[in-house]
């Protein structure tokens, strides 16, 4: 995985990870870590000759004319390799020069031949101005690449403003310092009333300095992350305890599904990040995504490291294992760029004056004939109403585009899209078909001509309601050890058992039904799947009254329920296949909210209506919890643009539904603590809240339990040992 997406992006990362295993070798690192002062790597003049160092500057000054989301992809991939050497704060440089318009150095950092240094906190230096002359004075904070660099780019105090101000190395008095990443030194300097020329202090605003280098601090995070969370699966894949491999430990195997989840994090909102820098946006929407990848991918980083180490256990705490350099490393760009705090009250202060990140994708040129067409169709259902309207849309393929016509339009990735996009526009709204959107694609596969003819076009049109008949009281998340058996008799078959957490069971017209119909083969061989006629079969429907106090879900009695043969969809023995069909036929789609979702423009509003404002310790809650809202929209564009290529989804898609559950809970969570005690009065009504925080508990049960999702990552994208079978 890396930061990148296209087939451009992933060439590049295995170009430099090819790179940094032939020169970044255990030894070299050794090597660098044993050193009693940081070295100028022999190696530095064949990373310039790939290019690497000038990635993102113009081709005049000998850089390759790219943006810096291709620095980006570097910076993960040297990260992930413990690459010794200043590249991050020498691209941090170029990047800053290159903004601020300065070219003298641009060419010596893209060739090689200058090394950046770079101190993002002033410490005790300043500038000082008397009339004309401007001099540099005090001691500096820690300058990242120091003990090596050319050309420092150092943070100043400007009559209380930040500064930044570029000088030589020969100019300064330069101390190096013990650090605590043992690869890549630091060092400080102490001015002296250096005077400095015009352009030396950079008219550049001091945020987008601090922006850029965030954006490159979270793509090195990035891959410090991917390093220990791989390492950690590795380990935990072939090392035995207790007679087994620890890996197929559940305490285990679920940190390092969340270690995942943190990693995918930091890549998204770094790759945002970057590309946010390149885009013709708004200071405040860049600054924005800055400021999320500066609050998430150090953390993130930082966290997953430790978790590494707690993973690999005695080993990982030794000094010959290079695990403990990646935790120094995240630890050392986390305090350098600024505390996570300070960054999530920033996310939280732009998003409380306006700024949001736009999450939009630039579709091909063949979109634009797409659209004419679709706009066409839709003019003329903008003038029926109701159930007229819904059926002029289904007939056309609207309810469910993805389905293969006639009972969609065949929409590829593209298509869907686009009339996503039309249907907003026009204010049309195809009919949802809730439960049936899995239930059509599963008859459309697996139905017969029958079938399809008398459930598709009704359930299109919204003249069939569909519930789910899966769950029983034991078997929840392991729907395949259900017990309601179907036993056959003359012309179908009956059906006896007890369903529960069904929703719409007692709207619903009709309910597909998983069954036992050979009690002896493997439990997920002798399921069938049925569809059962709700309001007419003797089915015995009882609410349950959930936390809310609301009824919507309900346990279904099956009493010698008769189902019909012709109402068997496939084989006896294919429910299982049949289930799982709905995998497969996942629709593309873009929100078009904002991209914090309504609960986290809810917790916005209420915090810009709180008396007085909100304090520091609520800025940096609701900061997290916007990160985390952006972190999931980005997840989202990252797997739709994956559809759009052809490609796989990613590890995206299934850490989406991890954190966004999560995110969801803990906001509603923090809204009634900023609600105050009115939150604790009944009855406010299915959006206060309140009734909200109530409802979110069901989301980490509903759909496979958050521990199951878990599971399915540690084990699908991990690679991680299943648990071992019952008994053994």
């Amino acid at each position: 995985m890396t930061i990148g997406l296209s087939d451009e992006d992933r060439e590049l990362r295995d170009s430099v990870r090819g790179w940094a295993a032939r020169h970044a070798t255990p030894e070299v690192i050794r090597e660098a870590v044993e050193a009693k002062v940081e070295v100028r790597p022999t190696y530095w003049g064949s990373l310039a000759e790939l290019g690497m160092l000038g990635l993102h500057l113009p081709e005049e000054v000998g850089g390759a004319g790219f943006t810096v989301l291709e620095t980006a992809i570097v910076a993960e991939e040297l990260g992930r390799a413990m690459v010794p050497g200043p590249f991050l704060p020498t691209v941090v440089v170029s990047a800053v020069l290159h903004e601020a318009g300065r070219t003298g150095e641009l060419e010596g950092l893209a060739d090689g031949s200058l090394f950046g240094a770079v101190a993002l906190q002033p410490g005790g230096l300043r500038i000082v101005r008397d009339g004309d002359d401007v001099t540099l004075s005090g001691t500096s904070s820690l300058i990242l690449g120091g003990q090596v660099g050319d050309v420092f780019l150092l943070a100043a105090d400007d009559a209380g403003e930040l500064a930044f101000v570029v000088v030589d190395r020969d100019r300064l008095d330069i101390t190096e310092l013990p650090s605590h990443d043992v690869v890549r030194r630091n060092a400080e300097i102490t001015a002296d009333g250096i005077a400095l020329a015009d352009g030396d202090v950079l008219t550049l605003a001091a945020q987008r300095a601090v922006d850029i280098a965030a954006t490159l601090f979270a793509a090195e995070a990035s891959g410090l992350a991917d390093w220990a969370t791989t390492a950690a699966a590795d380990y935990a894949r072939v090392r035995q305890q207790f007679g087994r491999v620890i890996g197929q430990f559940q305490g285990v195997k679920h940190k390092i599904a969340r270690m995942l989840g943190r990693t995918e994090q930091a890549r998204v909102t770094a790759w945002d990040a970057a590309r946010a820098l390149g885009e013709d946006v708004s200071a405040a929407e860049s600054s924005l995504a800055a400021a999320v990848a500066a609050s998430v991918a150090p953390e993130a980083a930082l966290q997953v490291t430790k978790d590494c180490i707690q993973v690999l256990g005695g080993i990982g705490y030794t000094w010959e294992h290079d695990a403990h350099l990646y935790m120094r490393r995240a630890q050392s760009l986390r305090i350098l760029l600024g505390s996570t705090s300070s960054w999530r009250r920033r996310v939280a202060s732009l998003t409380l004056e306006g700024a949001r990140r736009v999450l939009s994708i630039d579709l091909p040129a063949e979109a634009e004939q797409i659209r004419a067409d679709v706009r066409a169709e839709l003019e003329l259902a903008k003038a029926l109403e109701g159930a007229e309207r819904k059926a002029y849309l289904a007939e056309r393929g609207y309810t469910s585009p993805h389905l293969p016509a006639p009972w969609g339009k065949s929409a590829d990735a593209v298509t869907q899209l686009v009339i996503a996009e039309e249907l907003r526009a026009a204010k049309v709204k195809p009919h949802d078909m809730i439960i049936g959107n899995w239930v059509i694609p599963t008859l459309i596969a697996h139905g017969n001509a029958e079938q399809l003819q008398r459930f598709v076009p009704q359930s299109l049109r919204g003249d069939i309601v569909w519930c789910q008949l899966f769950s029983e009281p034991g078997a929840g998340s392991d729907l395949a050890s259900l017990s309601t058996k179907a036993t056959k008799v003359e012309g179908g078959w009956k059906l006896n058992g007890q369903k529960v957490w069904t929703s719409m069971a007692r709207e619903a017209d009709w309910g597909i039904c998983l069954a036992r119909t050979d009690g002896d083969a493997a439990k997920h061989k002798g399921l069938s799947y049925f569809l059962i006629d709700i309001k007419n079969s003797g089915l015995d429907i009882r609410p349950l009254r959930e936390i809310t106090g609301e009824a919507l879900f309900n346990e279904v009695f099956l009493d010698d329920v008769f189902v019909p043969d012709d109402c068997l969809v496939g084989q006896p023995g294919d429910g299982w296949k049949l289930a799982r069909t709905t995998l497969a036929n996942e629709r593309v789609s873009m929100t078009g909210g904002s991209s914090l979702g309504d609960g986290g423009e809810a917790l916005v509003a209420l915090g810009s209506s709180l008396p007085g404002g909100i304090d520091d310790e609520q800025r940096t809650v609701l900061g997290q919890v916007l990160c985390d809202a952006q972190s999931g929209g980005l997840m989202g564009l990252r797997t739709t643009l994956r559809s759009l290529t052809g490609a796989q989804p990613g590890a995206e898609s299934s850490v989406a539904k991890l954190l966004g559950v999560e995110h969801i809970q803990q906001t509603w969570e923090v809204a009634m603590d900023w609600a105050g005690p009115s939150s604790l009065l009944g009855d406010q009504g299915r959006t206060s809240a309140t009734q909200m925080f109530l409802n979110s508990q069901c989301m980490s049960i509903a759909g496979g339990t958050t521990n199951v999702q878990l599971n399915i990552i540690g084990e699908r994208i991990l690679g991680l040992p299943r648990d071992p079978e019952p008994g053994k």
